[in-house]
């Protein structure tokens, strides 16, 4: 098995290094003509502007949350390294981002002047753009893991002999599952305040600039078009990326706490690792067969990125064997058919998540269809459309949790069983590379547009990206449907290792479901989403209601705007969405950090389970739902804007205006915020187990 242990540091230092070639390969395209170059700038110095007040507030947060840690580990409720680890956590979870959004805001401009050109070109820069996210992300998560287990290994092997392997083993495991939460915070802080800054700009521009002046999308005269633009790289970049970093690393220590319960020892700790390392490499060989012909349809770009992902799959799926039948031996062949599950559900959920949602199928279309009667008929399909989409990914995971138990022989050994649904999440999610790659392209492809219409360039050029654009919609959201999915299994691994840390400090639970505190947790925990939905989209109303007001303005009183001669105030619009997205994440982050431990304090440990079992089921649901429904919403409007059913400036495309707008915080702000609402609200409950147990007030 040692021999093998070089594939998570090498595959995390592969990443690293392909990610830095993209990017210099990036950034020695050229950007195009001197305006493109000016509306890139602008857009750069917004997002900047950001991150930078957004870095101010998580660094208070981070700042006395390692104070409380460091409390708590000072009197015995966590092990002495927690703290340091949480801080760790988030800064990686960060830097992820960070990374990401300033790699995109370099490529839009770039992607829009190589669609002067060609389309394949311009697909090329897009996608290794959105390529450098990816890999950024699964190479900082695995460099992260693999840093802080060989320094506990080392520490608790050279101070600490005293204990033995397998109680090495455990406090190991503890101390990784505990700081987990550092990377889960900051993401909540990415997705909830990009997701109300993007939202809100992009929601006041649409309003004000295509519904009642009648001018096209990412006109120039838009005041709030570069705070749209901005909004795209901190929400849909560096929000995702923070997102799935954590997404990555949860599943991968979860399913390492499960290996130790399970008795599967260091073998079975190690392979989670090494299952995202080859997935890492197979991702590597995926991203570099992505191509295209010019004049492509979208059918045709859509095929290029995912034959590249069903190839990484198959790699994954071949090196998933290897890995297991080697360290594991064939006696445990039933965990590689977990893995298996986990990468053929991710498969199903995205391909479910693109009939749904691509204006190539009819449920889509028959929201197009709703826009000629109306913006009442066209909101009442989304929600319906979103409604049903939920059908094919519950039962798919529903499917991948028994049949995942089952493989790995959870009849027989139950432990061994939650191993294998946490080992199925790892394996979702070792193909994440290449699918955050296929999602966080989109973003350069929209900027791309924006860029391209700011700068008047010539209407083939905005056709060109125009079809990458499309495209972007679907592959987010079918990233969005991964997303949701891979939170599903990880939050379900993450209750069962809160569940064995409970009966590992000696609780002695009471599971059943007529125990009133697991009813009265149930019923908290199934509302929770809900609340945490509400608080978002109204955060993301309020916001946009200051952007119109304020675009409204500047049409009404900077003379000679509408007619091109005067320059709009884009300054103003960042400076506002920004304050407003600031301020608005505060509550629902606060919600979903100490609901938990609220609810465990008041109440005990078992209302506890409760709440984090209904809330993944209630959630789970709710984020797919919405994010569905926003992106059908969302792409009915561009079949129409493609010329059916009336075409730009139609009856029916105001309508269908109208929806995307109420989709936009369904699809980019609540929706995937609830990803990290079940996960985070999972470790918090691990991290403060010790502490609730001793506290609660309720016998």
């Amino acid at each position: 098995m040692k021999e093998l242990l070089w594939i998570a540091p090498f595959s995390s230092v592969a990443a690293i290094l392909v990610a830095v070639c993209i990017i210099k390969w990036i950034l020695k395209k050229d950007e195009g003509t001197d305006e493109m170059v000016k509306i890139a700038e602008a857009v750069r110095e917004g997002s900047s502007a950001y991150l930078k007040r957004q870095y101010t507030i998580v660094a208070v947060f981070f700042l006395c949350s390692f104070l409380l840690l460091i409390s708590l580990a000072k009197y015995g409720y966590l092990p002495a390294f927690v703290p340091y680890a949480f801080l760790t956590g988030g800064f990686f979870s960060g830097l992820a981002g960070f990374i990401g959004m300033k790699v995109a805001t370099q490529a839009s401009s770039r992607t829009a002047n190589a669609a002067r050109s060609s389309l394949n070109s311009a697909l090329k820069i897009a996608f290794l753009s959105g390529s450098v996210m990816g890999l950024i992300v699964v190479g900082l998560g695995l460099s992260y893991l693999v840093g802080w287990y060989y320094i506990l290994n080392w520490w608790y092997s050279s101070y600490a002999p005293i204990i033995d392997s397998a109680q090495r083993l455990s406090t190991i495991t503890s101390t990784l599952l505990c700081s987990a939460m550092g990377a889960s915070c900051y993401a909540l802080f990415a997705r909830v305040g990009g997701g109300i800054y993007t939202k809100a700009a992009d929601v006041g521009a649409d309003l004000v600039g295509k519904v009642e002046a009648g001018i096209p999308e990412d006109d120039p005269r838009n005041p709030a078009v570069i705070a749209d633009n901005v909004g795209d790289n901190v929400g849909d970049v560096a929000g995702m990326g923070a997102d799935l970093y954590e997404s990555d690393v949860g599943s991968i220590v979860a399913t390492m706490a499960l290996a130790v319960a399970a008795g599967l020892g260091i073998k079975g700790v190690t392979i989670p690792m090494m299952m995202a390392g080859v997935g890492i490499i197979s991702s590597i060989i995926g991203i570099l067969t992505v191509r295209s012909r010019e004049k492509s349809s979208q059918s045709v770009l859509l095929w290029a990125l995912r034959r590249s992902t069903f190839f990484t799959a198959l790699l994954v799926a071949g090196s998933g064997y290897f890995l297991v039948t080697q360290i594991l031996g064939t006696q445990y062949i039933g965990i590689y058919f977990s893995i298996i599950t986990g990468l053929i559900a991710g498969l199903i959920i995205g391909l479910a998540t693109e009939f749904h949602t691509s204006h190539r199928y009819f449920p889509t279309r028959s929201v197009a269809q709703a826009s000629l009667t109306g913006s009442a008929t066209v909101i009442i399909s989304g929600l319906s459309v979103g409604m049903y989409s939920t059908l094919i990914p519950v039962v798919t995971v529903a499917v991948a949790i028994l049949a995942s138990f089952s493989f790995s022989g959870g009849f027989n050994n139950f432990n061994l069983g939650l191993y294998g649904v946490g080992i199925s999440a790892v394996g979702m999610l070792s193909t994440l590379g290449i699918t955050l790659a296929t999602d966080a392209y989109g973003p350069v492809a929209d900027n791309a547009g924006g860029n391209a219409q700011m700068a008047s360039l010539p209407p083939e050029v905005r056709e060109r990206t125009d079809a990458l654009d499309s495209l972007g919609n679907t592959t987010a959201a079918t990233g969005k449907g991964f997303a949701v999915g891979s939170a599903a299994l990880t939050a379900l691994a993450l209750i069962a290792a809160y569940k064995d840390r409970l009966e590992d400090l000696g609780a002695n639970l009471n599971l059943s479901l007529l125990n009133p505190k697991i009813i009265v947790g149930l019923f908290i925990g199934g509302m929770l989403p809900f609340l945490f939905s509400s608080l978002t989209m109204q955060a993301v109303g309020r916001a946009a209601g200051k952007i119109v007001v304020e675009v409204r303005r500047q049409f009404r009183e900077i003379v000679g705007l509408m007619e091109g001669k005067a320059k709009p105030d884009y300054a103003k619009c960042v400076r506002i969405v920004t304050a407003s997205s600031q301020k608005e994440m505060i509550l629902p982050a606060a919600i979903a950090l100490f609901a938990p431990i609220v609810i465990g304090l008041i109440f005990g440990v078992e209302a506890n389970l409760g709440l984090l079992v209904a809330s993944l089921v209630s959630g789970f649901v709710l984020a797919i739902m919405l994010a569905n429904s926003g992106a059908s919403w969302d792409n009915a409007k561009k079949y129409i804007e493609e010329g059916n059913l009336g075409g730009k400036g139609s009856d029916a495309h105001k309508a269908s205006v109208v929806g995307d707008t109420v989709g936009d915080p369904c699809k980019d702000t609540a929706g995937p915020s609830i990803n990290i609402l079940i996960k985070l609200m999972s470790m918090a409950s691990i991290v403060f187990a010790s502490f609730i147990l001793k506290k609660t007030l309720l016998p």
